[in-house]
């Protein structure tokens, strides 16, 4: 009996392996592996498998093929103990699919976000015990992405907490337990979304490219476990016997689906983490191939074929050839494909250090990372602030060198600059809401603490948080640009500075930056003042144009007030096309001669600008080209008027098919006999070229727009004086009434009118011309010559006849070919007969 006793115990000790342990905890919905699965066989795995897996602990072959049959397998382990989900795994999918997650690139910032929050859980811990870090290799606080084109398994791994048995179960299935319904009614309800950035949720978004998940974790205070799930209902969490030692932290396989085949390139792997998760606080390397030249033993075959090829020289070259080749082995260069872990975050999340302690070398360059900019230029200037109160982030703006080429043209379609990120993930750049319009051009980066994490675009932008960080970045936008006027030299209005303090400014650098801002950035600033009238005034102080005192700089509202001459009221102003044209203008004589300043725009855009900015420190704006411009009185302004009230109703009854209102004495004229101005809200002579030179212009909609035009005439001007008397003794008189539509006429082309009929307008150039040269207004004009016209005839009929000539000579030459021929062919004929 005891010599069978031995053979007998081991019988039952094997029978006992191989049938599988159930637990009480079991759930009946749980996938068995069905006898297909059994048959395959496993993948082979190379021997010395430890050095072929980086980091990996030197392990025998059992242990790789255990590995590789885990990796490998597509259904649920059998020993592992099963769960289902509470809630319908098929609409939870559903929503975080198809409601959150219209991308499925963003799987692998979820997975990187929750391996660095592992991370920065094991680090605060270390503050109090530096023993939960382990030794070696545990010490280090990175993540590593994987991958194995051959399996299409794609694996992420972090040296953080790691999680438990019951930290896997409870972490992994918090959305299940949380139930749909409720899910559903906490976004309805646009509550608190912070139910939506747990674990669970971002975790889950890996069905999105694999169909079977194997998270492996060890937590200090657990043994190491393995969690699986195939999305179907059930997940399973078994002790890990199988995989080698993670020492602590997790590692995450995903079995990718067929579909999801890209997420294996090298490529994109590093454009996802660039991407999404550059400014990481921890390094994030890449298990990358790349190829290296390796020199080896060259074959004797390749030697031979290579001394045949030479061409032979002299004797003693050959044998000094064959001495050097006999002392040095012969070797040949191939490429060879290596494996190495690649930094793909080296970029430091410069947002999060104190402004104080950031070089403008480091500005500099995170400014070209992140606008991908290569040039050598610097961006003009920068703003890096931390914001606290209800919404607290962090964030720095950057102020390109230079506009993009279609910043305006494509204004209302352009795409944001800003970069969103929340706990240092990147979460998108397509917000318009962060920015307005008009500040579009700047570039940077916003990181809230704050804001969940793990929702879609749509969702966050109608997060309330969003408003108070937007009111943030435009006030400190602004104050950013203010600020580059206030430290240039070339701005005149840095009040309060001593001569030695502006000494002491770093001139070179900071001279003339407002005015390269200006010609960049000016219309971007004047459309804010036409879109936001919150910010209104701050804007109106960063204006920039030319007027009649600033010579050939930049002047700002401010420095126009400054310079107001006692007991005016009202800021002067004028548009046109051109400072030169605007310089030479009628509307100016009188302004200019009393010294009133005037300023000048001629930007298109500032006759919207003018509408929305009516006052500017109390100060009420008057385009010079329009009624109503007070300047001074005179005490015999009402004289003058009596004087001239004969004429001005005679010239309006002339001048009524011209759709005049009115004719007044004018105040704003010196040396000019009259212009035309326009009703207070109608439009200027330059807005009406700018409204009927729009490619969709509709002319008969324009004509309730056109303000009503009005002819002012200088009283002093000797035409006016003496018109003035010729219609006192005849009224009637056609010469009179066609000299008094001319003056008009002239009057309204000087004031930038267009004429609504040139001809009528030169014909009575024509006249005025004949009379000053004594030309009879009834001369005509002499006719042509008709016998000029009848030689060209002749000439031409010539022409006709010499080309006939010509073309009867070519037929003569043919004809006579021809019969040369004919000839020739018959004495040829005439021979072969003879013969």
């Amino acid at each position: 009996m005891r010599k069978w006793a031995v053979p007998t115990a081991l019988l039952l000790l094997i029978i006992l392996t191989f049938i599988p342990q159930h637990s009480p905890h079991l759930r009946a919905n749980a996938e068995e592996a069905s006898p297909a699965d059994e048959n395959v066989s496993p993948p082979k795995v190379e021997e010395g498998i430890g050095g072929a897996i980086p980091d990996a602990l030197s392990t025998d072959a059992n242990v790789a093929q255990r590995e590789s049959e885990s990796i490998s397998r597509r259904t649920l382990r059998a020993n592992a103990q099963k769960f289902e989900f509470q809630a319908e795994v098929s609409r939870l999918m559903d929503i975080l699919i198809n409601s959150l997650y219209s991308n499925k690139d963003i799987f692998l910032r979820e997975l990187i976000s929750n391996a660095s929050d592992a991370l920065d859980k094991i680090r605060f811990l270390a503050l109090t015990d530096k023993n939960v870090l382990g030794e070696g290799d545990d010490t280090k606080l990175d993540i590593k992405i994987n991958l194995d084109k051959e399996k299409k398994i794609l694996s992420i791994r972090d040296r953080g907490i790691g999680m438990t048995k019951e930290d896997l179960i409870k972490n992994l299935g918090t959305i299940a337990k949380s139930g749909t319904s409720a899910f559903l009614e906490q976004m309805q309800k646009g509550g608190d979304l912070n139910l939506i950035g747990q674990f669970g949720v971002g975790f889950y978004s890996v069905y999105l490219v694999a169909d079977h998940v194997e998270v492996i974790s060890k937590n200090n205070d657990d043994k190491q476990y393995i969690w699986e799930s195939k999305a179907d209902g059930a997940f399973a969490v078994s002790e890990d016997t199988e995989n080698e030692p993670l020492g602590r932290g997790t590692e995450i396989r995903l079995h990718l689906k067929d579909e999801a085949s890209e997420y294996l390139d090298e490529s994109k792997l590093k454009d996802l983490v660039k991407k999404y998760s550059e400014f990481i606080n921890f390094p994030i390397y890449l298990w990358a191939s790349k190829e290296v030249d390796v020199e080896v033993p060259a074959d004797e075959e390749s030697e031979s074929s290579e001394e045949e090829e030479k061409s032979e020289s002299s004797s003693d070259e050959e044998e000094s050839e064959a001495e050097e080749t006999e002392s040095k082995p012969k070797t040949k260069t191939i490429k060879e494909t290596t494996h190495e872990w690649e930094l793909l975050n080296d970029v430091k999340a410069v947002w999060l250090r104190n402004p104080k302690e950031v070089t403008d070398e480091e500005y500099d360059k995170f400014y070209h990372s992140l606008a991908k900019d290569f040039s050598e230029e610097k961006p003009l200037a920068w703003t890096h602030f931390t914001a606290e109160g209800d919404v607290e982030f962090k964030s720095i703006l950057f102020i390109p060198p230079k506009a993009p080429h279609d910043l305006y043209e494509s204004y209302y379609n352009a795409k944001a600059n800003i970069k969103l990120y929340v706990r240092r993930v990147f979460i998108t750049d397509e917000f318009e809401e962060l920015l307005p319009k008009y500040l579009g051009f700047l570039m940077g980066i916003v990181d809230s603490d704050t804001l969940p994490l793990n929702v879609s675009r749509e969702m966050l932008q109608q997060h309330n948080s969003l408003k108070t960080i937007k009111k943030k970045l435009i006030r400190k936008a602004l104050d950013m640009i203010r600020r580059i006027a206030e430290e240039d030299p070339d701005e005149s209005d840095a009040k309060g500075k001593t001569d030695a303090e502006s000494e002491s400014e770093p001139d070179t650098e900071k001279k003339g930056k407002y005015v390269k801002f200006w010609n960049e950035f000016g219309k971007s600033i004047k459309l804010g003042i036409i879109e936001d009238a919150s910010n209104r005034n701050r804007l109106a102080k960063l204006l920039r144009f030319e007027s009649t005192k600033s010579g050939n700089k930049l002047a700002s509202l401010d420095q126009y007030i400054s310079r107001m001459k006692p007991g005016q009221k009202d800021i002067y102003y004028i548009t046109g096309s051109n400072k030169e044209q605007l310089e030479k203008s009628p509307f100016l004589e009188k302004l200019k001669k009393k010294n009133y300043e005037v300023i000048f725009f001629t930007d298109p855009v500032d006759e919207y600008l003018m509408q929305y900015l009516m006052d500017y420190e109390d100060k009420k704006f008057q385009n010079v080209s329009k009624e109503g411009l007070k300047i001074g009185k005179d005490s015999k302004d009402k004289e003058i008027k009596d004087s001239f009230k004969e004429l001005t109703n005679w010239w309006k009854d002339v001048l009524s098919s011209e759709n005049v209102d009115s004719v007044k004495i004018s105040n704003r004229l010196d040396n000019t006999p009259g212009v035309v101005v326009t009703s207070k809200y109608g439009w200027s002579a330059n807005m009406e070229r700018i409204m009927q030179s729009q490619t969709l212009s509709d002319a008969n909609k324009q004509s309730y727009m056109r303000g009503k035009r009005v002819l002012e005439i200088n009283p002093r001007h000797p035409i006016i004086k003496e018109l003035r008397e010729r219609v006192t003794q005849n009224p009637e008189d056609e010469n009179i009434k066609q000299t008094g539509r001319l003056i008009y006429q002239t009057a309204l082309m000087e004031s930038g009118f267009l004429l609504n009929d040139p001809k009528e307008f030169a014909s009575g150039i024509y006249s005025t011309i004949k009379a000053t040269l004594n030309v009879n207004p009834d001369a005509t004009v002499e006719e042509e010559d008709e016998t000029e016209e009848e030689v060209e005839v002749e000439t031409k009929e010539e022409v006709e006849k010499v080309e006939t000539k010509e073309d009867a000579t070519e037929g003569d030459l043919a004809k006579e070919e021809i019969i040369e021929d004919a000839v020739e062919e018959q004495s040829e004929e005439s021979v072969k007969d003879e013969l």
